[in-house]
């Protein structure tokens, strides 16, 4: 039983402990890596790397850069400058990134900022079903952008929002929780 003072304060705290739940399940199955997008980071050197020629080359490029974002906008949604915040984190070595709970460079698996492997793992597989997709579909149907004074509630929140995280993992999955909200 989840005990709250109303009953959508309940249902949030059931959803959060279920999320925490989930991840530890993920955690344990797959193991952890360094959290806010750190480890995509560590990943861009070995995707450039790769001996690719024309859309191949060209792909691996824009995941090179994709993977990136969710850093980025834990940088932005904290008040901090992203691309300063990236480049420092891409400068780094093995778990060294930007946590945005105490607005400083740390080891964030020493700082309990972590990542299920598979919760990772999953998110850039699915970005990449969904990039194909849209590659190969004949046209896609979005919302019609509105003007920059009517902005929606959340605005400037990446999509999908900044859930949860990890709780009880010490400093959460740096509010990547949810669906990550990267691609």
């Amino acid at each position: 039983n989840v005990g709250a003072a109303s009953e959508a304060e309940m249902k949030e705290k059931k959803a959060r402990i279920e999320d925490a739940l989930h991840a530890t399940r993920a955690a344990i199955e797959e193991g952890i890596v360094p959290g806010g997008g750190v480890a995509l980071i560590r990943c861009i050197d070995a995707v450039r790397k790769l001996k690719l020629k024309g859309d191949e080359k060209t792909g691996a490029e824009i995941v090179a850069d994709a993977i990136k974002m969710p850093s980025y906008y834990i940088a932005r949604n904290a008040g901090a400058v992203p691309n300063i915040i990236v480049n420092k984190i891409a400068e780094g070595k093995g778990g060294f990134g930007y946590n945005a709970d105490k607005d400083r460079f740390e080891d964030l698996v020493e700082a309990g900022v972590v990542d299920p492997v598979k919760v990772t793992r999953i998110a850039v597989q699915n970005g990449a079903s969904v990039a194909g997709l849209l590659l190969t579909v004949d046209c896609v149907v979005t919302e019609k952008p509105q003007e920059k004074d009517q902005a929606p509630a959340g605005a400037g929140m990446p999509p999908g929002g900044m859930g949860g995280g990890m709780g009880g993992m010490g400093g959460g999955m740096g509010g990547m929780g949810g669906g990550m909200g990267m691609m």
